[in-house]
């Protein structure tokens, strides 16, 4: 997501100058590779790029040939990072194939105009794109326009007749089962074409709560990863954009009161003002929400002391705690991630955020929160070759 929050600025730029541009998409790794399919990377006649396909081995060969590759319009080019390799080598060493989709702003503008607006509405969405022949480049969209969570075709497909129809129906069950795949399509003169179907999750935001020193930190690491960052705080003082100037938006908490923040199932929250009363009542309106992770800064003992709070707030019987209070408390606890963060070790803010973020991205991954090494050991890394012909 980093990739957007670099490359948008950059495309306004080139769009309102009508300066011609070349974008290259990641469309399927074989082998090794540091980007992964749905990488892009923007770049100017005059040199600038935003945005990286690869570890820094591939950008600076791709943005030297770009234009002159896309002369006649859009192609797909395969790239080498293998030191064997001997087609378009490069000899890094990585030991991966990469194939780009390398188009002008006439089949790319559509696309990115789209990406924009998911990436600023943090709306997910799906796109399918023709990656060979004379349909090479076009692309029909999917997403969600409505408040229901029905999804739909966000516009007309760029391309029309029989391989417009099948590009909708791709980027519709890339959409539906949130997974990216290429198929061989059938064009109307019978051709069969390769095309790729890409899913996009919501951009996800984080929830801040809580603005003291160990909550800068936090926001400025995920705004690094181009999440949307919130922060929200009942102290006037420390809940300002001049402390926090790399959060999206800063709120004040007023007592007994939690803001419309428009809180997604795909964000996540981190509650740490450090005040037990402000992170009690926090919690209780989290605890209402369906958040991909809910976490509570401090021990286990002061949540669910905090938990015990609301529980009894919900008015049931205090000759009866033990048993209802506790039930209660262990099915609130199976949401929350508390104490937060993962064992890195470290006790400074700085510390404190890199566990905490860290833990975000093994939930939003769904990773083991292992090393590679552990992960990899004894296991050959799988290829997954572009069915090219």
């Amino acid at each position: 997501m980093t990739d957007l929050d670099q490359l948008l600025p950059l495309w306004n730029q080139l769009r309102e100058s009508r300066a011609e541009y070349v974008l290259a998409t990641v469309v399927a790794v074989e082998g090794s590779g540091y980007r992964k399919p749905g990488a892009r990377m923007l770049i100017a006649a005059d040199g600038r790029r935003a945005g990286t396909i690869s570890g820094g081995c591939l950008e600076a060969e791709v943005a030297r040939k770009a234009f002159w590759h896309t002369e006649n319009g859009s192609v797909l080019r395969r790239y080498s990072t293998s030191a064997e390799e001997g087609e378009v080598p490069f000899g890094m060493g990585c030991g991966g194939i990469v194939h780009l989709l390398l188009e002008r702003a006439l089949t790319a503008n559509a696309q990115l105009e789209r990406l924009a607006a998911s990436f600023a509405g943090r709306q997910p969405m799906a796109i399918a794109t023709v990656l060979e022949g004379e349909w090479v480049g076009r692309r029909a969209f999917w997403g969600r326009r409505d408040s229901d969570g029905r999804s739909e075709a966000t516009d007309s497909p760029t391309a029309d007749g029989l391989v417009g129809t099948v590009l909708q129906s791709l980027a519709c069950q890339a959409f539906e089962e949130q997974r990216s795949f290429s198929q061989a399509i059938h064009a109307e003169d019978g051709q069969v074409v390769l095309a790729w179907a890409e899913w996009r999750p919501a951009r996800p935001g984080l929830f801040v709560f809580g603005a003291g020193d160990d909550a800068v930190p936090l926001v400025r690491q995920a705004r690094q990863l181009g999440w949307y960052v919130a922060v929200a705080d009942g102290r006037s003082h420390l809940a300002t954009r001049a402390r926090f100037p790399e959060a999206h938006d800063v709120h004040l908490l007023l007592p007994g009161e939690f803001p419309d923040l428009r809180m997604r199932p795909t964000d996540f929250a981190a509650v740490l003002t450090h005040s037990l009363e402000q992170d009690t009542s926090i919690l209780g309106a989290l605890m209402r929400q369906k958040l991909a992770y809910t976490g509570v800064l401090g021990p286990q003992r002061r949540t669910r002391e905090m938990l015990a709070t609301l529980a009894v707030d919900l008015g049931l019987p205090q000759s009866r705690l033990d048993a209802q209070i506790e039930q209660q408390i262990e099915q609130w606890m199976g949401r929350i991630h508390a104490p937060m963060g993962l064992d890195l070790g470290g006790d400074t803010p700085a510390d404190i955020a890199l566990t905490v973020i860290a833990e975000m991205q093994q939930v939003r991954h769904q990773a083991s929160g292992l090393s590679l090494r552990q992960v990899r050991a004894g296991r050959a890394e799988q290829r997954t070759p572009l069915a090219l012909r």
